[in-house]
């Protein structure tokens, strides 16, 4: 199975690309889709679209990972950042992708077992678990890292599309399913 991840940014969006075969991760490609940090907001937002358009034209992923957006300080800033995930999710999901979204903390703890941990951990920890001969750049080392998750998750979430029918009526209540 190949999973495109994709770390969303305006000016930079992260992508990585792996292949999960069993319970073994191989490396792909990883690089970014860059904007100006100048100019109006259409045509930066095109060429995000149409890069990740290219991207999975070029690697053919069979599922895509992406990062959810986390509240920043400027509302303005995260306004942006959300329309920049969103031309990215439009290109994925127009490819016919299925799209799984997790946080900046969910990844972290699948990569390095710690959902605070540093940019530079990230980095070393996607290197050592894809066997890179060195450290990617920090937006595609957290596109690998949420490609990575995304790869550490899908037989769990399997499991649970399959036990769905089984759980109706069924709610969650502080950790726990109950009736």
């Amino acid at each position: 199975m190949i999973i495109l991840g994709i770390d969303p940014g305006l000016r930079t969006t992260g992508f990585g690309v792996i292949e999960k075969h069993g319970n073994k991760l191989r490396y792909i490609a990883s690089g970014t889709v860059k904007t100006s940090s100048e100019g109006e907001l259409p045509p930066r937002l095109k060429i995000i679209l149409q890069g990740v358009s290219e991207i999975v034209g070029t690697y053919q992923p069979d599922c895509a990972a992406i990062e959810k957006v986390f509240v920043n300080v400027n509302p303005q800033s995260t306004l942006l950042l959300g329309q920049a995930r969103g031309a990215a999710i439009c290109a994925l999901v127009h490819a016919d992708l299925s799209v799984a979204e997790y946080t900046a903390l969910q990844v972290k703890q699948a990569v390095t077992g710690h959902g605070k941990a540093a940019k530079e951990q990230v980095q070393d920890m996607v290197s050592r678990l894809l066997s890179l001969p060195g450290l990617p750049g920090t937006d595609a080392a957290d596109a690998l890292g949420v490609a990575i998750c995304h790869a550490n998750s899908i037989d769990a979430l399997a499991m649970i599309k399959a036990l769905a029918p089984q759980l109706q009526g069924l709610r969650m209540k502080r950790g726990r399913l109950v009736g």
